[in-house]
């Protein structure tokens, strides 16, 4: 069954160029929800992960069900404001201006081994605030697994220069 086929393409959202690629079709799909999970913690299956950190907001989706599925905690990842107790924040470049991530303080302890998980990896901004953010909390980076990976915006290769593995399941190129 592939994943790819279970991803519908929305063409001029959310502006006009863009082909925005939506994992819903696949989420609500049982058998293919199933199979995404599975796909993702396969490779790490046995391997030392302490948590999982989902990046807001598909991320929380996917990246609460790979730490179910390891038998570890989950890290949620959020935009600025909106996490309920005291925060660390990584502001990082959008298209035009900036935004900040946050994560609660006591979210990582030192030395923490970190899956990081998100729906798409594209020029990888929000990826590598992330790895950023959790590095500076003190967590070592295990990997980073995304279901969609637009090679030719570069975000992948922006996260390996920065040492981190990368696991994706499904291409599409282009934007």
């Amino acid at each position: 069954m592939p994943l790819k086929s279970r991803i519908r393409t929305i063409p001029d959202y959310p502006k006009p160029g863009i082909m925005f690629r939506d994992i819903t079709t696949l989420l609500q799909d049982p058998f293919g929800f199933r199979k995404l999970i599975d796909d993702l913690v396969q490779p790490f299956t046995g391997n030392t992960i302490d948590a999982v950190a989902g990046i807001e907001a598909r991320g929380f989706i996917i990246g609460g069900a790979v730490a179910h599925q390891l038998s570890v905690g989950f890290i949620p990842v959020r935009k600025k404001g909106k996490l309920p107790w005291e925060t660390i924040g990584q502001e990082y470049d959008l298209e035009y201006g900036t935004d900040t991530i946050e994560i609660h303080t006591d979210a990582v302890t030192k030395g923490q081994k970190v899956l990081v998980v998100d729906d798409l990896i594209a020029t990888g901004g929000t990826a590598i605030a992330t790895i950023t953010l959790l590095r500076q909390a003190g967590a070592d980076i295990a990997g980073a697994s995304f279901v969609v990976d637009l090679p030719d915006l570069g975000g992948r290769k922006r996260l390996e220069a920065e040492g981190v593995s990368v696991l994706t399941l499904v291409e599409f190129e282009g934007e």
